[in-house]
């Protein structure tokens, strides 16, 4: 009997809408304006003070130029993000990578230029033929239905880190591909299924696209920060969208379905509801009748990635005038890779670090001072003295944050998405799902948001 969802009373709440929206991200925020363009009534509930999600952009230093602390790039073929930018008038520019970019691997440090380390033949070829077999291998999974693709449950029973064990033999290589598989997904290779990786490598048309500046995800920033995008997005929606209400309960029947705030404030009705957070955020709230067990299930066993953003402001951009690019890659250190992250106009030069995967959950302990010590300690061996005269520092832990817990994406580790995969995206009844967990197409991404919440909007107006 604990299970029976109650009767619902029309009229219970502040007013009958035919959708709400739970989560004001990129997904949320983007659900929300397809539903209203196709007629629908809709609010949008976030338990922030702010919209944006995982998107947060922020001014700091000497007040020039704002920084993005969780998404910030978009590149070329993410083409639903770049019609959405001019749709809204928000103006970019391209991501500086001009110069020698570093890798330090070990006690080595050496510059190159081009896509590739410069490594000896044998580890240059290895590492090119290391790309290849992910490429290779991403183009044969579904990416609609990953759990249908050949060889899908032995794919699923591997991790990131036994493949690369056992298919790259160079400790040096394996080195740079850590960095890449920690950087994109904030976890480290031994916490990735291979079927999940190689489902995220397809949905992002290539290993190289994830990775690389110019042609790749990480081709073009927004000026005045990501999070313009949703503010602009929740600006068209006016007070459709409510701030600092967080759901805790989703109660659905025959009639529709009821969504609970908490017990000061009266429920919000509807005839269906679009849950676009995270699925780890998503397993949090109540559900009556409870949830099928294949999809609680999946919300218990996908975790969110560990990720510190770490900027790092200066006078001067004193790697350019050395002929650097800003870019670093880091096989040992705390911080995995580094970036150019200096304003549009150039008046705010910054570099931008990421610790990420098990570096994140190991600084995330330390006090902010120590942990800024550690930061400064990586960019000064890559970059020289210079780097520790910092004018500023902030950065930002997504692992204590109260309504993400964990950044850039979910990550499922071996065994999840072969049985739980069909559990990701199917509405429960009057339950539809979107977040850009859940998309096939730039999954990770703002792009991949975007595309969810035009997917879960399409379902519910088919169904209204």
């Amino acid at each position: 009997m604990e299970d029976a969802a109650p009767v619902i009373r029309r009229g219970d709440g502040y007013g009958d809408h035919n959708v709400v929206v739970v989560g004001a991200g990129l997904a949320g925020l983007t659900a929300a304006r397809r539903l209203r363009a196709g007629g629908a009534t809709v609010v949008v509930l976030e338990a922030r003070d702010r919209v944006g999600g995982r998107v947060l952009s922020k001014g700091a230093g000497a007040g020039h130029g704002v920084f993005d602390h969780g998404a910030q790039w978009i590149g070329p073929t993410q083409q639903r993000m770049h019609a959405l930018t001019q749709e809204l008038g928000i103006e970019t520019f391209p991501t500086f990578h001009e110069g020698d970019k570093i890798l330090q691997v070990g006690d080595r440090t050496s510059t190159y230029s081009g896509s590739i380390p410069k490594l000896s033949p044998v580890n240059l070829a290895l590492l090119q033929r290391t790309l290849t077999a992910v490429d290779r291998r991403a183009r044969r999974i579904d990416v609609d239905r990953p759990w249908v693709s050949p060889d899908a449950r032995r794919l699923d029973s591997q991790t990131l880190e036994s493949w690369k064990r056992r298919h790259v033999p160079s400790r040096t290589v394996r080195g740079i591909f850590d960095v890449a598989a920690r950087t994109v997904f904030g976890a480290e290779p031994a916490e990735l299924s291979l079927l999940y990786f190689l489902f995220y490598v397809r949905s992002g048309g290539g290993l190289m696209d994830l990775l690389e500046i110019e042609g790749g995800a990480q081709e073009t920033r927004f000026t005045d920060g990501a999070q313009q995008v949703a503010a602009r997005l929740a600006a068209e929606l006016g007070d459709g969208v409510v701030t600092g209400a967080p759901v805790r309960s989703i109660r659905q029947d025959h009639g529709g379905v009821v969504v609970v705030l908490d017990e000061t404030r009266p429920p919000w009705t509807a005839d269906r509801v679009v849950v676009a957070v995270p699925p780890a955020l998503a397993g949090r709230i109540d559900y009556a009748p409870k949830l099928p067990g294949l999809r609680d299930e999946l919300t218990q066993r996908f975790p969110m990635g560990a990720t510190i953003k770490a900027h790092l402001l200066y006078e001067d951009a004193f790697w350019r005038r050395r002929g650097l690019s800003g870019e670093a890659v880091v096989t040992g250190g705390p911080v995995s890779a580094f970036f150019d992250d200096s304003s549009a106009d150039g008046r705010q030069p910054a570099l931008l670090g990421f610790v990420v995967g098990a570096a994140a959950r190991e600084l995330g302990r330390l006090e902010p001072a120590a942990r800024r010590q550690r930061v400064v300690d990586a960019a000064a061996a890559c970059f020289g003295p210079a780097a520790r005269e910092t004018v500023a520092y902030v950065d930002k832990d997504w692992s204590d944050d109260a309504w993400s817990r964990g950044c850039p994406t979910g990550v499922m580790p071996s065994g999840v998405l072969s049985v739980h995969g069909p559990a990701l995206r199917a509405p429960v009844d009057r339950i539809h799902w979107a977040g850009t967990e859940t998309s096939t197409e730039w999954n990770g991404y703002m792009e991949g948001a975007v595309a969810s919440g035009e997917r879960a909007a399409a379902e519910v107006l088919a169904r209204l």
